[in-house]
């Protein structure tokens, strides 16, 4: 039923899924094979019919909790720009950045390469484009090199995903300090 508008129980029981989805992913460090859809469903206070007439597999479930934590983060630019300046506002960005990496990681592991391409296409480009606004503000008022690009720190942030979980709070706000050392002005 194309273009019927959703009951709004329908609604707040998707939405009651999802949180308890980033809850459990959250309590499990973001290990995507972990998560028990009977354990989400039980959280969200819903029936397992339910929560698969919303989440038909898995996959999809875990992509609609990848789409929310994206839009979180995409969101959180301007807020952060109003309050901070840019290069503050980039290092604030960048700490949901890790956070958000966590659950990423183990949503990624979990739905493989074609699935994903199906259930998110076109995502990652407004990651790109809020990454391109802190970084245009920050060179704007001399904080950021001219030369450094938002493909340039993505490609840096890349190393967030190699990381072993047993070395995760160790290693990853280093790697976030030398990827901000290296975009400020010599």
């Amino acid at each position: 039923m194309v273009g019927r508008e959703r009951r709004s129980d329908a609604v707040a029981n998707r939405d009651r899924i999802v949180e308890a989805a980033r809850a459990e992913l959250s309590k499990s460090n973001g290990a995507a094979a972990e998560l028990k859809l009977h354990r989400v469903a039980k959280a969200a206070g819903v029936g397992q019919g339910t929560l698969y007439r919303h989440f038909p597999t898995r996959e999809h479930l875990l992509a609609e909790v990848y789409r929310y934590e994206l839009t979180q983060l995409v969101d959180a630019v301007a807020p952060l720009l109003a309050e901070h300046p840019p290069l503050r506002a980039l290092i604030c960005w960048l700490a949901r950045l890790v956070e958000y990496a966590r659950v990423k990681r183990g949503v990624l592991a979990a739905i493989e390469a074609s699935a994903w391409q199906d259930l998110c296409p076109g995502r990652h480009h407004r990651l790109d484009q809020a990454l391109e606004m802190l970084l245009d503000k920050g060179k704007a008022v001399g904080e950021v090199r001219e030369d450094v690009a938002a493909a340039d720190v993505i490609l840096l942030l890349g190393a967030l995903s190699r990381i072993p979980e047993a070395e995760w709070e160790a290693r990853a706000q280093t790697v976030v300090t030398v990827i901000v050392d290296g975009i400020r002005p010599h």
